[in-house]
């Protein structure tokens, strides 16, 4: 199948409409496709071509925008790179892609040796141009980098076909929308940020991008922008709702998904209180943002939901025997959200993708009706005396004490069990760590299973998309 650049084809259908905005500017269908073959002009000037890559680092910009779509018109490749990273961790992630043309935001240029300022670069051409290639499925799109939490990262290759896939699924899942409008916190070098983006275009609605996710810009914008959709975490979700001192959100807003991991049954029952749908998700890299998401007349909370249409999810165990409901395994999935491969990986890319299902090293089992329970990461999977240990099962019960705001659970090295679980705990203003959180675990949970250390921390590290890094944990819980 083949497909034209959606921005083009919104100039056509739609070429009022607003597409995008950014730090107070707008743009319509119409000034997006525009600016895009200016950015066109501006690529063929040095050469780009098919395939060829360009690395880009960046924090949320409305020329990453530009790019990303001027690009896919020719059918190179983008490389957004994390900016967060320092210049000693880019510089393997550069070596990998072999860019063409490397660029970055002037503030964060000093990372990347020999990158052009981003903002200004396609200011050399005034012309739009008016290619426009057409993209098989097959065409790739994006390299972007896991998070290396076991490694050295690994970019995984994302098609045209796979963003289409996504926006396709998550569409028929959602329920369609004339005109949806993402408020877009997340950032464009992570692949939720990029299905935010490319779903807006491919359903004709508009991305309301912010440079980075500020509690107070959210809510304004929820109030007087016309925010259809939003995607959050757990934390962000609460800090929202926070900041909003539970106001009920605008007849407007239909939903946000939640990534990241479960939500705290507190928390949803807050939101839904303050007229918030929150649909919990679960989704990786490999498969372009969503496998599975709650659908809006069932969710209860209690699952990540079933696999979106399209795709299909299986639980397997140790020889890979499909495993029935209710029976914990590795999660398995296949369709054509999945990647086509990892970059200059092929062993890395044939362990992960086997008889067409992806092996996503997950931990969950699934319901008598289809829905995803993930019990952990692979890598966050705590093995204590034989015993596995799922953190999030822990989690669960902490979170659920009064003086409790944030908590994660990591594994740490012990001479006699192999692993101990160790709890960090954020406090709520005003309390103290609470000496009976052993007591209250063990009301709920084997003994085996609590934490064997509680440690009080003013706030979890995360990385950009909000997620906890564990590592970071771990190491901080060996050193005490």
């Amino acid at each position: 199948m083949i497909g034209g650049c959606p921005i083009r084809q919104g100039a056509s259908r739609w070429p009022d409409a607003e597409a995008l905005t950014f730090a107070g500017r707008g743009w319509t269908y119409r000034a997006l496709d525009m600016e895009v073959g200016r950015w066109v002009a501006a690529l063929q000037a040095r050469g780009l071509g098919r395939g060829e890559r360009v690395a880009l680092l960046s924090s949320n910009h409305a020329a990453c925008v530009f790019l990303f779509f001027a690009l896919g018109r020719l059918g190179a490749v983008l490389a957004p790179l994390n900016a967060r990273l320092t210049a000693a961790e880019l510089a393997p992630l550069l070596e990998d892609v072999s860019p063409r043309l490397t660029l970055a935001l002037g503030s964060l240029a000093d990372r990347l040796p020999g990158a052009e300022p981003l903002e200004t670069w396609a200011d050399v051409v005034e012309a739009p141009s008016p290619t426009c290639e057409p993209l098989e499925e097959s065409t790739p799109r994006v390299v972007l980098f896991t998070s290396g939490t076991t490694g050295r990262p690994k970019g995984a290759v994302l098609t045209e076909g796979n963003f289409r896939a996504s926006s396709r699924g998550s569409a028929a899942n959602l329920g369609t929308h004339p005109a949806p409008r993402w408020l877009g916190t997340l950032p464009l070098f992570h692949v939720g940020g990029l299905a935010m983006l490319t779903r807006c275009a491919y359903e004709g609605g508009c991305l309301l991008l912010q440079d980075r996710f500020d509690v107070a810009a959210v809510s304004r914008a929820i109030d007087t922008e016309g925010v259809t959709h939003a995607s959050f975490v757990a934390t962000t979700l609460e800090r929202v709702l926070d900041e909003r001192g539970d106001r009920p959100m605008p007849e407007s807003f239909r939903l946000a998904l939640i990534g990241g991991g479960p939500v705290p049954a507190p928390l949803l029952a807050r939101a839904r209180a303050a007229r918030l749908l929150a649909l919990q998700t679960y989704g990786l890299t490999e498969a372009c943002s969503q496998v599975t998401t709650e659908r809006p007349a069932e969710a209860d909370g209690r699952t990540a939901g079933p696999a979106l249409p399209g795709l299909e999810v299986r639980v397997v165990g140790p020889g890979g025997e499909v495993l029935g409901a209710g029976r914990e395994g590795d999660i398995e999935l296949r369709g054509p959200t999945v990647m086509a491969g990892y970059l200059n990986r092929p062993d890395a890319t044939r362990e992960a993708l086997r008889d067409g299902w992806l092996r996503t090293r997950d931990v969950g089992m699934l319901d008598e009706r289809g829905r995803l329970t993930v019990l952990s990461r692979r890598t966050d999977l705590i093995v204590r005396g034989g015993e596995n240990l799922y953190p999030v099962e822990i989690e669960t019960v902490i979170a659920s004490h009064p003086a409790v705001q944030e908590i994660a659970v990591v594994g740490v090295a012990d001479a006699r069990w192999g692993e101990v679980p160790v709890a960090f705990v954020v406090l709520r203003p005003g309390h103290a760590l609470p000496e009976e959180l052993d007591t209250w675990c063990r009301r709920s949970l084997a003994g085996f299973k609590v934490p064997a250390r509680f440690l009080a921390l003013d706030a979890l590290p995360r990385n950009a998309m909000g997620k906890v890094e564990r590592t970071v944990l771990r190491q901080r819980a060996q050193a005490s």
